[in-house]
This record gives C-alpha cells, sequence and structure tokens, in this order.
C-alpha cells in the first residue's frame, strides 16, 4: 500500500537547521509583488534593508526548500504518486514577530491523516523554534487522489460560513508575467511554475502561479489595507486553495473585517471572479 497512515503517524519528525537573512526576507517580498511604486515609503518596509519588516507568509518559505510542504511526501509510509499530489489548504500560527534574520530549528512531521473516500488528506506540520523559544507553526492541507478508503476518520469536515453582506474593502492585485518565476527563487522549483511542457502534461495551457504565491500577495494586500502596513500584528492565517491563477491575471480580494479577524475571499478578475482563496481568515491584534 503506498500510503500507510500508522507507520507514517509514527514517523520520527525530520529536524532542520534553518536560517534566512534580510536579502531571502526581500526576494521573498518582490515575489509576491512588493515594491511597486519603488520609492513608495509604504514599499520600502518591505524591500530596503533599513526598513525591513518580515511578512508572516515568509515562514512558508525560509529556509527554503527544506521548508517546501513537499517534503513531507519523503516521510516513511507515504510513497505516492505526486501527479496525484495537491496542495488544498496552508494554515500559520505565529508565536512572535519573524525577524528579517535569524536562524532556528524546524521539525516536520505528519500530524494527521485523514480518509476522505476517494482521497487522503495529510497535514503536515513544521513547528520553528530558536533560542528564545517558539517562532510559528505551519500547517499544509495535502491531498493525495486515490489514496483513500483505508477506513480512517474522515477529520474535520465543517467550514465557516461565507462572509454576509458586501465587503468593508475590496483590492486588486495585478499578478505579473514573470511573478511565478521570480517566486520560484525563494524555494519552490516545480517545473509546473515555469515550464509550458510540464504544464501541458498537468493539463494546462500554461504554467501557473503559486498557491503559495497568491497566499502571500493577499496577506500583504490586508496588512496594508486593514492593519496599516503593520506585519507584527498578524497573530494566525489560514486558507483554502480553491483554483488557479495564471500569471498575468488579476486577483480580487474582498475583506470583511471583524473584531480582531479578517475574513477574505479571492477571485481571478479575467475568469469571471473564478474563485481562488476561499474559507481565508487573518487574526490579529
Amino acid at each position: 500500500m503506498p500510503l500507510d497512515p500508522r507507520r507514517a503517524l509514527a514517523a520520527a519528525p525530520r529536524e532542520h537547521e534553518i536560517s534566512w537573512a534580510p536579502r531571502d526576507v526581500q526576494l521573498y517580498h518582490l515575489g509576491i509583488g512588493a515594491g511597486i511604486p519603488a520609492t513608495d515609503p509604504a514599499e520600502l518596509r518591505y524591500t530596503l534593508e533599513s526598513r525591513l519588516q518580515v511578512l508572516p507568509s515568509f515562514v512558508t518559505v525560509a529556509g527554503g526548500a527544506r521548508s517546501d510542504p513537499g517534503g513531507g511526501l519523503r516521510t516513511p509510509g507515504v510513497e505516492v504518486d505526486p501527479a496525484a499530489v495537491l496542495h488544498g489548504g496552508q494554515t500559520i500560527r505565529l508565536h512572535r514577530p519573524v525577524p528579517p534574520s535569524g536562524s532556528a530549528r524546524l521539525s516536520s512531521r505528519i500530524a494527521e491523516i485523514h480518509d476522505k473516500g476517494t482521497a487522503a488528506v495529510l497535514v503536515l506540520r513544521g513547528e520553528a523554534a530558536d533560542g528564545d523559544g517558539p517562532l510559528w507553526t505551519s500547517d499544509a492541507r495535502i491531498f493525495v487522489r486515490g489514496e483513500g478508503g483505508f477506513g480512517g476518520d474522515r477529520g474535520p469536515s465543517g467550514r465557516p460560513d461565507p462572509p454576509s453582506g458586501d465587503p468593508v474593502a475590496t483590492v486588486e492585485r495585478a499578478v505579473r508575467e514573470d511573478q511565478a518565476l521570480l517566486y520560484r527563487l525563494s524555494g519552490d522549483l516545480n517545473p509546473l511554475h515555469a515550464d509550458p511542457e510540464f504544464a501541458a502534461r498537468a493539463g494546462f495551457d500554461r504554467p501557473i502561479l503559486h498557491g503559495l504565491c497568491s497566499y502571500g500577495i493577499t496577506l500583504k494586500a490586508v496588512v496594508d489595507t486593514l492593519l496599516g502596513g503593520e506585519t507584527a500584528r498578524v497573530t494566525s492565517y489560514r486558507t483554502r486553495f480553491a483554483g488557479v491563477v495564471f500569471p498575468g491575471e488579476t486577483l480580487r480580494i474582498r475583506l470583511w473585517p471583524g473584531e480582531q479577524r479578517v475574513r477574505v475571499e479571492v477571485s481571478a478578475v479575467e475568469r469571471g471572479d473564478a474563485p481562488v482563496l476561499t474559507d481565508t481568515v487573518v487574526e490579529h491584534v
């Protein structure tokens, strides 16, 4: 059996030392569209080392390839076809603000496996800590088609009710034609996001944008629009990936702020508001 849930859940965590510098943070910020206009003081907070703050979604790439959610597919008990794998959702929880440079011990493991019948859902958990204690926890929900039906628990089935009423704010963010090429330099070199031939074999007429790039673009829009540009105010951020984005498209980001939380829905303008991110919540102080 390619997926052995008992063995996968019992596997020892993979431990890595990771580090990052301002250059890594700046490259990530450029990869999610920061720096336009280049001299805007609000953008210099993301691009200039003397003013640099860290958008919390950076934790999904901190340490480069070692933060790649797909690394969990190399866990004992998990031998699956990469073509059957889909990144279905992402959650990050910040225990304190991420510094512009630092190092941490990253512990990664499969924390949960759910049986959805036709698919299995693996929750790949990464926990980072430094000498001062925990920094962040990251959960990637990975769907593996064809690996369900093993008699396991289905896991949480409830989804939050959709936001009610009109959004308080709507912003649009253009995705550059070369956005995926720039974003992949932060560590995710999957050819699906760069190679037209590979994308065609996966069923797309051209390369698609990384889901985690849309995730970062969206969080930056929330921080800049509703949190005064203060990245340290974010305490958690979760989403479900509902559809793809093609470089060159425009993201429409609808915002419903509440008490210490913002509900968010994201769609692709050029394809009739096709869903991109849903069940999205940013919690903050």
